[in-house]
């Protein structure tokens, strides 16, 4: 979806504010892709700050199928996303720190859906758990541990200590 923003971007204290239905379906991190479940529209508010600059604020909520980091199970995760950028006309000259927001801008039209699409990837969280306390999977049945136990050998030596089991192991051998 593209906006034109010539009104805000040549108008002096020009506002428009804008309600607008994401239609994104599906988000691609690395090689998972990740459906949407529920989306609230987007309150955008587009303001005018000088010349050929527009100020660009707003947010909504966009909610995630996702995996726990832990057992797997399937989780809903919701992205609470809060836009802030600056934008600039076609004929204004930008420094290279302001040029990161114009990926969104061709000539006036802005796209909306790339904008969201970046701030949902830049927002992601590094893991999700389908609970705090989540206790995983075992890691050599497989057995989900939230609903029970298995009989698995879980000790894992110190290693530290390896050291002195083969000196140990070694004066058994003679």
């Amino acid at each position: 979806m593209f906006v034109n923003l010539t009104d805000v971007l040549h108008g002096e204290d020009k506002t428009v504010t804008m309600q607008i239905e994401p239609e994104i379906e599906e988000v691609v991190i690395g090689k998972e892709t990740y459906p949407v479940i529920r989306k609230t529209p987007f309150l955008i508010t587009f303001t005018n700050v000088e010349h050929g600059k527009a100020q660009i604020t707003g947010g909504g909520e966009v909610t995630f199928s996702m995996h726990c980091g832990r057992c797997l199970r399937d989780v809903e995760e919701t992205l609470r996303l809060s836009l802030d950028r600056t934008v600039f006309s076609p004929d204004r000259s930008i420094s290279s720190d302001d040029s990161e927001d114009q990926e969104y801008m061709n000539g006036y039209q802005m796209d909306v859906e790339g904008l969201l699409y970046s701030e949902i990837v830049i927002n992601w969280p590094m893991r999700v758990l389908c609970r705090p306390d989540c206790r995983g999977i075992c890691r050599q049945c497989g057995q989900d541990l939230n609903t029970g136990t298995c009989d698995c050998d879980t000790f894992v030596p110190d290693p530290r200590m390896a050291v002195i089991k083969d000196i140990f192991n070694g004066s058994k051998e003679v």
